[in-house]
């Protein structure tokens, strides 16, 4: 008699959710300086962020700051968006609506982002591929991401089952949020 052979099988992975990811982190097995976030139950490294890639950054929070300032929006750079118990990346920006606790109690939630922006350079693939599919999922009714190298802006739409039903690139021109129709951003102004 011949003994069939055993299949190979992968080994079982285990899901985080965001509770454990805070645990890991205050027991020190995830450092203060690690820039990290919680993907599905992942832990994925984030990469360093370059002169380039920071300065953009701000020229949003500029291009946002006056509605701040009145009190009409906030704005949060690269702090967690909480998806659902597994999922907590760490946009470079979101624009929120205003709250009188600025999301003390709890981070805000998809429902909560009026726009997400991802500025990428290094960071292309992964914010395309990965972070983007999941925003569509989770209903981000619009998100940015800002390609360094080719100076444009990917502008992602209506989303339904787990896609963009519009996207667009823009190099210049003027870009306005479609939950934020007060505001408008330079296109090129973000490029310096």
């Amino acid at each position: 008699m011949s003994v069939l052979p055993q299949t190979p099988q992968a080994p079982a992975r285990h899901r985080l959710d965001v509770g454990a990811y805070y645990r890991m982190a205050e027991a020190g097995i995830l450092a203060p300086f690690q820039r990290v976030e919680l993907i599905d139950g992942e832990i994925f490294d984030m990469n360093p962020i370059g002169s380039p890639h920071a300065a953009v950054t701000r020229r949003l929070e500029q291009g946002f700051a006056r509605a701040v300032a009145d009190g009409l929006l906030l704005t949060s750079v690269r702090n967690p968006l909480r998806l659902d118990p597994f999922t907590e990346p760490q946009p470079d920006f979101v624009v929120l609506p205003p709250r009188a606790d600025a999301f003390a109690a709890s981070h805000p939630g998809p429902d909560d982002a009026l726009l997400v922006v991802e500025v990428a350079d290094s960071s292309l693939a992964y914010d395309r591929e990965t972070k983007l599919p999941l925003y569509a999922k989770f209903g981000i009714v619009e998100v940015w991401i800002v390609d360094l190298a080719a100076r444009v802006v990917e502008v992602y739409r209506d989303p339904a089952e787990g896609r963009y039903g519009s996207a667009a690139r823009m190099s210049e021109g003027l870009l306005t949020p479609s939950r934020i129709p007060a505001i408008s951003i330079d296109v090129a102004a973000l490029f310096g």
